[in-house]
């Protein structure tokens, strides 16, 4: 194990809090009140865990139309700690038909409980059902298409969808995926997915799979097409290349109509098994996460020679600005074997004729470097403004585009941002991210003091997806938005966590979708010297 791996893995409790297995969380609802007397509700449940006190949103489901007793495709994936209590809240929430963020949605009830359990939210009840994952951490990447699907509308053609069931043991059917629905077309061709081999079939090839085409209604009421049975075995051919191919067929008709041979062909175009790989493992591998800091020197944070400026240097106490520095670079700067950071200002009159306004200006390197000059450099600036953050966004990603060429996973980006306000160049801004998101890099904003950040949640994936003024969509969600003041009375640790819980998927799911693998540990050797 190299020295700089069991230094992170120290700093994270990674061997004090062993990992004793994954389980995965199944969700369905029964019996959702309807929001008015038009329209059935477009159910989403939010899966929230509490750490350190704070509820943090680990994950959620898929939005599903018109539907009062929704079964969830989405799985969440959890690590089981024996000897922690895990809280989770579960929420369940009425999403607006144009907006699937939370921002516009109905809050219908929420419930805590444990995994296996089942509770009730309002007259709804939410049924979670838990399994122990097998250890094989491989997904499936499958490519569905059909021809002459039976045609159920009268003025139109089907909107088919399928969807994959996985058979028990016990002979219960659990629902694996659901594809998106095709719209009046009885040739559809479906958008390639992914899928774990452990939710596919508990790692069983022959396990029997029951898949079924159903043609779309807005009400909810769904017209059944036909069905077929798979396994992952017959599956696997379609790996070289080939089609694998399947009669859709409908029991009813089978035994009503004599010349009746099916309702159509399901075909699997493409069947690829992919390696997952760990963040640890491209962290042994020698990646190295490059760190940098921006600090918010405008005007609305105060004199820092008042007491009540978010920059006051306080002999005995730091500020806020001080606490989100520390908790998380400490843990970021066991990963990088240099310990070197670039930091920079923005929105300060720089010496020295106080007469520029710089969006970008280098303060200093290495972690208490940064905390000396940031104390050091306070009484030499002028704090002005505007809050302008695209110019640094963009400084750390012409960076990380370097990177991109070398195509190995040698060094990973996190820029970590602390201001006091909702940013100016919003527009700006989403146009950088949204750049950024093609790139080894994610972004961390902590709000400072006690501003209103509401507006600072759309940067933040979570509600929904972040698009450019232009409309493109990011690839990838890489930025977390925290407000300091949710931590205020907690410890460092608890702040660390919660603004870096989502890196290491973030690192991980950037490699694996560029089929980027980690390098073996034992081409990594760490730098430092022997001694006692």
């Amino acid at each position: 194990m190299s020295d700089i791996y069991e230094s992170a893995a120290n700093s994270l409790g990674l061997f004090s809090s062993p990992c004793l297995t994954k389980v995965e969380l199944r969700l369905t609802c029964k019996g959702i009140s309807d929001r008015d007397a038009l329209s059935k509700p477009d159910p989403c449940i939010v899966l929230n865990m509490q750490s350190h006190g704070q509820w943090m949103e680990v994950d959620r489901t898929e939005v599903i139309r018109s539907c009062v007793n929704p079964t969830y495709s989405k799985v969440f994936t959890l690590d089981f700690y024996f000897e922690e209590v895990q809280r989770l809240r579960f929420e369940l929430y009425d999403i607006n038909s144009s907006h699937n963020g939370l921002k516009e949605a109905i809050f219908l009830g929420s419930v805590e409980c444990t995994l296996g359990q089942v509770s009730t939210v309002g007259k709804a009840i939410i049924t979670i059902t838990a399994e122990e994952l097998t250890g094989n951490d491989d997904y499936i990447e499958l490519s569905f298409s059909a021809r002459k699907l039976d045609d159920k509308d009268f003025f139109s053609k089907s909107d088919p969808f399928l969807e994959i069931h996985r058979l028990n043991d016990d002979a219960t059917l659990q629902l694996v995926y659901r594809t998106e629905t095709v719209m009046n077309n009885l040739n559809p061709v479906w958008k390639t997915f992914k899928v774990s081999l452990n939710s596919l079939c508990s790692g069983d090839h022959e396990r029997k799979l029951q898949c079924t085409v159903w043609d779309w209604d807005s009400n909810g009421k769904h017209d059944y097409i036909g069905e077929f049975e798979a396994t992952f075995k017959e599956m696997r051919g379609a790996i070289d290349g080939r089609q694998v191919q399947w009669p859709c067929i409908n029991p009813k008709y089978k035994v009503k109509k004599k010349n009746y041979k099916n309702s159509g062909i399901v075909i699997l175009n493409q069947c690829k098994i992919i390696k997952m790989h760990s963040f640890l493992d491209y962290i042994m591998g020698g990646c190295q996460i490059q760190f940098t800091v921006a600090i918010d020197f405008t005007a609305s944070n105060g004199d820092p020679r008042n007491s009540c400026s978010l920059h006051y240097i306080h002999p005995y106490q730091p500020n806020e600005y001080l606490k989100a520095l520390v908790a998380v670079g400490e843990i970021c700067q066991d990963y990088d074997s240099d310990k070197m950071f670039p930091a920079f200002g923005f929105g300060a009159r720089i010496p020295p004729d106080y007469k520029t306004v710089s969006d970008c200006f280098c303060v200093l390197s290495g972690i208490q470097g940064v905390v000396e000059a940031y104390q050091a450099c306070l009484p030499k600036l002028q704090l002005y403004g505007p809050t302008n953050i695209a110019p640094i966004i963009q400084k750390v990603a012409k960076s990380a585009s370097q990177e991109v060429h070398t195509k190995e996973a040698m060094q990973y980006f996190i820029l970590l941002i602390l201001t006091d306000g909702v940013i100016t160049d919003m527009a700006d801004t989403r146009e950088a991210i949204v750049q950024a998101s093609h790139l080894p890099m994610s972004i961390i904003i902590v709000g400072v003091g006690n501003a209103d950040f509401s507006d600072m949640q759309m940067l933040d994936g979570d509600d929904g997806i972040l698009r450019s003024p232009k409309g493109e969509p990011v690839l990838r969600d890489i930025v977390q938005f925290v407000p300091f003041r949710n931590f205020k009375h907690a410890s460092p640790a608890a702040l660390a966590k919660s603004v870096l819980a989502e890196v290491p998927n973030q690192v991980v799911d950037y490699y694996n979708s560029k089929g980027i693998k980690p390098k073996v540990p034992s081409q990594y050797q760490s730098s430092r010297p022997f001694g006692p």
